[in-house]
């Protein structure tokens, strides 16, 4: 293995089943509350190896930690985790460090094509170090964004312009808690209109938008996205249909749904399950089982279609969800007792997508890191 690799291609590697070990070299508190994904992960802080090298002990130390060569090491910035990796080296292991370390797995963002039926071009965006799910519409010389990241708005702009298309909308189907949306980024950069559901306003969104309300209609080239009002992750949730693609956002995964109390908390949990339920079984799960559904999160181990594309016919995603089989009392109750831990920072990450808050650009992206922690399974 190379002395040092980029995050993008450690990406590629783990990508396509590769053999190797991530070594995650930060404390243990660091390393649960965030990691790369990956079939072999060891966890082992810095200060054991520098504790190791200085007893004269390193090779022994290396030898106990089992580690599947090759190996990759990662700390936060590449820094440690470059001398793990270069301890290792001298006991004749296969050793390389993670450039950049997590800010750089951070940062690693893979676009590719939906093979939809159907006229548009539907491009997926993928963020590996925390699920995050975005997409482009591209019809003829128009396109849109659906929930859009700030740190990568960039890349909407130029992939759009790559096709031949202008950015038409930038649309939030809701206002996000697990991180910091791209929606006015977009908008400042060009001459495309931000959109989100007409409940965001009632939320306390501080900014300029036009709102969808159910039922309307959004002309994009030769195409239409039409707004279905899905509540349930959130009050103001809004769905797009596209042809026979539904974009289900954090309402339906392929393999789980939304969690339904990070707008109002426990005390309003059981309202929003409530109403998720309805939303899904009157308006999700009523559409024709050949709906392509394109999610707003993934997990390490969502499974991808055949395209490579993380998306699923309606009628596979009703079979790999069992939640979907339960009557609503059972529904609202296995949700309200099966609640993952909130998103790190949702509470400030709400207020900088409502506009109540603002923070400087490097401050937005660590506020985001982490797990999305979006889905009941």
């Amino acid at each position: 293995m190379e002395d040092a690799l980029s995050a993008r291609e450690l990406y590629d590697r783990l990508r396509r089943g590769e053999s190797l070990t991530v070594l995650d070299v930060r404390n243990r508190d660091e390393y649960e509350t965030w990691h790369i994904d990956a079939p072999r992960v060891v966890q082992t802080p810095y200060a054991e190896f520098m504790s190791a090298k200085v007893k004269n002990e390193l090779p022994d130390f290396a030898d106990s930690l089992d580690l599947e060569e090759p190996v990759v090491a990662v700390c936060p910035r590449g820094e440690a985790s470059e001398q793990v990796a270069a301890m290792l080296r001298e006991t004749g292991t296969d050793a390389g460090n993670l450039a950049d370390g997590m800010d750089g797995w951070a940062r690693v963002y893979v676009a590719r094509e939906i093979r939809a039926e159907s006229d548009e071009a539907l491009i997926q965006y993928e963020r590996p170090s925390s699920g995050c799910l975005s997409y482009l519409v591209v019809s003829g010389d128009e396109a849109t964004v659906i929930d859009p990241l700030q740190a990568f708005a960039d890349r909407y702009v130029e992939d759009a312009q790559k096709s031949g298309a202008e950015l038409k909308y930038a649309i939030d189907t809701h206002v996000h808690a697990d991180h910091i949306s791209g929606l006015r980024e977009v908008a400042d950069a060009t001459d495309a209109e931000a959109v989100l559901p007409a409940g965001a306003r009632t939320r306390g969104l501080a900014f300029e938008a036009k709102f969808v309300e159910n039922g309307d209609e959004l002309a994009v080239g030769k195409t239409t996205l039409t707004a279905v009002h899905a509540p349930g992750h959130t009050s103001e949730m809004t769905l797009f249909r596209v042809g026979k693609t539904l974009f289900s956002a954090d309402t339906l995964f392929l393999d789980g749904i939304g969690r339904p109390d990070l707008e109002a908390g426990s005390e309003g949990e059981t309202e929003l399950a409530d109403d998720l339920y309805e939303t899904l079984h009157e308006r999700v799960l009523t559409l024709p089982d050949g709906t392509l559904v394109a999610p707003g999160h993934i997990h390490a181990e969502t499974p991808r279609g055949k395209d490579e594309s993380f998306t699923a016919r309606l009628a596979a995603v009703r079979e790999s969800v069992p939640l979907l089989s339960l009557d609503r009392e059972a529904f609202v109750a296995r949700i309200a007792d099966d609640l993952p831990p909130r998103p790190a920072n949702y509470e400030d990450i709400v207020a900088i997508n409502l506009g109540e808050k603002s923070v400087e650009e490097e401050t937005a992206f660590e506020l985001e890191l982490g797990p999305n922690n979006c889905a009941v399974q």
